[in-house]
């Protein structure tokens, strides 16, 4: 029987937050975490992934504060490698592998800097880095998918769902489904504290208020997966380029035909690929 989201579904109260997750399996901890679209969660984001992974490790699946059935989170209090360590320490998670898509990426990296000693593996997809709005871009700020995102925070409609789903992926026909464009409009929508709080701390720094310094990456000691699709239209491909070039202990896989969300449009090969990498690495 399949997994379902009601079976996997749990909540923990850390020190500071009350946080949304889902759990599978059992094994050495892998930590899945999202990335930064309206209507995100853990679920959203790795429904294709959790049960595959859980074959072999103990999955969890967090909606991060700011997001899905996770608590409210102002720009101020926006700090994911806190919140991550919090949920590590409230389940009894001395180590584990981290698993990050886009800013649930930049949020992996940053934990693999600041606490080497809480990460085991390294797998990103997507991350972006802060290299100036300039690089790596049509050079008038944030990319086209980028403005979509923030387009469908300001109107969370299913028309501008439809639009993020498309830019989210390379296969439009085959993923840009009015189902799942209607559901994550009604996910968003579900959340309007969200919605504020991402909106309003846009000219703060949201969603990522912190990042990674490009100079810190090369004291990243854990071995590292970063998986890249060659059309994603949201963070080129150029920034895993440049991740691969600084951390030591690192490995790039380049997809084409894939688009940011290489975990749902390959969920085969990312699941392969991620279970042979924590496995054997």
């Amino acid at each position: 029987m399949a997994l379902t989201k009601g079976d996997a579904a749990r909540t923990v109260q850390t020190r500071d937050w009350k946080l949304r997750y889902y759990e599978a399996g059992s094994g050495h901890p892998v930590i899945l975490l999202h990335g930064s679209g309206p209507g995100a969660t853990g679920w959203s984001n790795f429904s294709g992934n959790i049960e595959a992974l859980a074959e072999h490790f103990h999955v969890y699946a967090v909606d991060m504060p700011g997001w899905g059935d996770s608590d409210a989170c102002t720009v101020e209090r926006l700090d994911h490698v806190e919140a991550a360590v919090q949920f590590m320490d409230a389940l009894g998670i001395a180590k584990a592998a981290f698993v990050g898509n886009s800013m649930g990426g930049q949020t992996s990296l940053r934990l693999a800097v600041k606490h080497p000693d809480r990460i085991s593996h390294l797998v990103t997809m997507g991350p972006p880095l802060n290299m100036g709005p300039r690089l790596f871009s049509a050079g008038d700020g944030p990319s086209e998918g980028l403005k979509v995102l923030v387009q469908a925070y300001r109107d969370a409609s299913p028309e501008n769902m439809r639009r993020l789903v498309e830019i989210m992926v390379y296969d439009k026909a085959r993923f840009a489904t009015p189902e799942l464009c209607q559901a994550r409009s009604e996910a968003a929508l579900a959340r309007p504290d969200h919605l504020a709080n991402y909106v309003e701390g846009l000219p703060k720094g949201a969603p990522i208020p912190n990042w990674v310094r490009v100079e810190d990456l090369a004291g990243i000691g854990v071995p590292s997966l970063f998986i890249h699709g060659r059309d994603d239209r949201v963070v080129s491909f150029e920034h895993s380029l440049t991740l691969t070039a600084h951390v030591p202990d690192s490995r790039l896989v380049l997809l084409n035909r894939c688009g940011h969300w290489a975990m749902i449009e390959h969920a085969e090969e990312f699941n392969r690929l991620v279970t042979d990498f924590v496995r054997h690495s």
